[in-house]
């Protein structure tokens, strides 16, 4: 139980780093959280700070889900878990979804910022990286095929959520693709859609109403979305 609550915890810490806050600190001064929509996520610093800033945030914040439940998940690593496991769900792979899970809580809730974090959605995508890479993969294909047809960020997040459960069934049930921890991940995958989806309720009404914003060429930098996705 030791080696577990310190790998959580060491998950916790990677996923803390307040890498948003940091930066617009450092090279601008001020604290992301008291501009734009005052998230402390990529998205807003994409608004406020400009795309190259807000790339390179996603891009630091979703490493941070990678290195949980690839790297930190690995320093735990034994052939049993520290408890008699009753499910039928793989051992390895429930520990990445612990090790995800405390850095996502990190990024939400940073120890380093007064509590005061992002949304969690890069690192999730990021623990999603570490666990399942094709279906991540598969799910980034559709979120840009429907952003690109729609110019909604919302309808192409409703989508690749969708699209991670769906892509696991099809490759083991229709083409008989041989997937590790099977078993585990499909439950877990329509887990993180359903609450994925269920996030974006407020938007897929607006969707349904046809009163959701666009992204448009002309937004720049700047998105027109009211409602981040």
């Amino acid at each position: 139980m030791i080696n577990l609550a310190i790998v959580v915890l060491l998950s916790y810490i990677v996923g803390s780093i307040p890498t948003s806050i940091m930066l617009s600190k450092w090279r601008h001064g001020f604290d992301i959280r008291t501009k734009g929509s005052g998230n402390a996520g990529g998205t807003n610093v994409f608004r406020v700070l400009g795309w190259k800033s807000g790339v390179f945030v996603m891009a630091i914040d979703l490493g941070k889900g990678v290195l949980a439940t690839t790297v930190v998940a690995r320093l735990f690593w034994d052939p049993t878990l520290p408890f008699y496991n009753r499910t039928p769900f793989d051992d390895f792979t429930i520990i990445q979804m612990i090790c995800g899970g405390a850095a996502i809580i990190g990024h939400v809730w940073t120890v380093f910022a007064g509590f005061r974090g992002g949304k969690g959605i890069a690192t999730a995508a990021g623990m999603l990286v570490g666990i399942a890479p094709t279906e991540f993969a598969i799910s980034v294909v559709i979120f840009v095929v429907f952003f690109f047809a729609f110019r909604y960020v919302s309808l192409g997040s409703i989508a690749a959520a969708a699209a991670f459960p769906l892509s696991l069934i099809v490759r083991h049930n229709i083409l008989s693709d041989e997937i590790h921890s099977y078993k585990t991940l499909v439950f877990f995958s329509v887990g993180v859609a359903l609450v994925l989806i269920y996030s974006h309720r407020a938007n897929i009404k607006r969707l349904l109403q046809g009163t959701e914003n666009k992204m448009t060429k002309s937004s720049g930098s700047k998105s027109t979305e009211s409602q981040e996705a």
